[in-house]
């Protein structure tokens, strides 16, 4: 027996209890029939000319109906004689290439084929102006030379600081349409100046750049789209601000404030920037932001096929497995670090051979006063937080909590020959 089985042999793992957490889910029945009422809008159709070169800005967020989004755009546009196209507009992510950010819209479901209209992929980007503390604002060159420019975003509270805009359309404007330049540039300062550096950047971009009018969208915790709207350049910052409060009014959360270890399946750049949401698990990468339930161990399993290799977030875990690591694309994953200046996110955690052995790990450092009472939580990854696993001694208190039902009486956890949890689980 090697000194890391000794270690960990007899650490108690405890019995498992399917829960259902329900929230307030408003949304939207007819996606397509909602977004052309949008772009009726006289404030919207009167932007729109004939013959008009128009860039769509898509960026790498798995936004709920993010190719029916698009493609009713490019339809519309279409239909009122303009000439669209679509530009990935995801700063430093697909490893921070052309070629990378066009992949990463096609795992989104986006292609010229689905969207109807080219797709312009360079990171080439123009200096478009300066803000008075000396950062540069940048501008995808494709873009820039555009008659008008439309941004298609998902608006929800930010991973790594907190501010009236944090996540949504003007950081689509300031990071995803500066390329991995803009997203440099904005981050250089570190995020405790974020929230002030989008908007200054933003109000050079809505200055000096032909942006028409975007495309917001809010999900509800189930994400599926409760809000949508369409709104013109010149309104762009305060529904931006707007629909941030509506976005933090319908996150999903754990149910629960103090959880002793964390099991996420898996994490992934289409789950969250950080590969697991700081706002779900309450593990942030910067004192800037805050919120969220006391975890003391967290253990991430595996990536998610869509993030191809990159573990950006994987740092924030204390426990990982061999699983993961051969999996991590780490020049990808570095891409985000050397760009944000945060690289905590890009740590490796302490690596364990499997599942049982990860698990166990995180058990026997959670300090918790009897391990076999131990507060687990298990989730498929901080997307999905409708349906997961607490621990047994947490039943009582699940119990107590409205919106929690209780699925299923307590049973072991059940692992396959490689030590690995035996799938599927939720």
């Amino acid at each position: 027996m090697d000194i890391i089985q000794e270690l960990l042999q007899g650490i108690p793992l405890p019995r498992m209890v399917k829960i259902r957490q329900r929230f307030p889910a408003p949304q939207i029945e007819n996606i397509a029939a909602a977004l052309r009422q949008e772009l009726d809008q006289p404030k919207i159709s009167a932007k729109i000319r004939p013959g008009m070169s128009i860039a769509i800005a898509v960026g790498s967020r798995g936004l709920s109906e993010l190719p029916a989004l698009v493609q009713v755009t490019v339809a519309e546009l279409k239909k009122r004689g303009a000439r669209p196209f679509i530009i990935p507009a995801m700063g430093s992510h697909g490893g921070a290439t052309a070629a990378g950010q066009l992949e990463v819209l096609a795992n989104l479901g986006v292609t010229e084929a689905t969207a109807g209209c080219p797709i312009k992929s360079s990171m080439a980007v123009d200096e478009i102006g300066r803000l008075e503390n000396g950062l540069p604002v940048y501008m995808d060159q494709y873009a820039r030379a555009a008659d008008g420019i439309v941004v298609i975003n998902r608006v929800k509270p930010h991973t790594a600081f907190r501010g009236p805009c944090e996540s949504g359309l003007v950081k689509m404007l300031t990071i995803g349409l500066g390329k991995q330049k803009g997203a440099e540039s904005c981050h250089a300062h570190s995020f405790k100046h974020m929230a002030e550096n989008i908007i200054a950047m933003a109000n050079v971009i809505l200055a000096k750049a032909p942006v028409l009018f975007g495309i917001g969208t809010v999900e509800n915790a189930y994400d599926q789209i409760a809000r949508l709207i369409a709104v013109p350049a010149e309104e762009f910052i305060a529904a931006d601000q707007q629909l941030q409060v509506e976005a933090k009014a319908n996150m999903p959360r754990l149910l629960f404030d103090q959880i002793d270890v964390l099991i996420i399946d898996r994490i992934g750049k289409d789950i969250s920037g950080d590969g697991m949401d700081p706002n779900i698990t309450g593990r942030y990468p910067t004192p800037y932001a805050s919120g969220g339930p006391a975890v003391t161990k967290i253990v991430v399993l595996d990536l998610s096929e869509r993030t191809h290799g990159n573990a950006n977030g994987m740092g924030t875990a204390d426990f990982t497995t061999r699983r993961l690591v051969a999996k991590t694309d780490f020049k990808a994953t570095y891409a985000n670090g050397l760009t944000s200046t945060v690289v905590t996110p890009t740590h490796t955690p302490t690596v364990l051979d499997n599942d049982y052995d990860a698990i166990r790990a995180a058990v026997k450092t959670s300090n918790a006063l009897d391990l076999k009472q131990v507060r687990l939580v298990h989730i498929q990854d901080t997307l999905h937080l409708s349906e997961l696993y607490i621990s047994e001694a947490m039943l009582s208190e699940a119990l107590t909590i409205p919106g929690i039902t209780v699925l299923s009486q307590p049973a072991s956890m059940e692992f396959d020959q490689e030590g690995n949890i035996r799938r599927p689980l939720l």
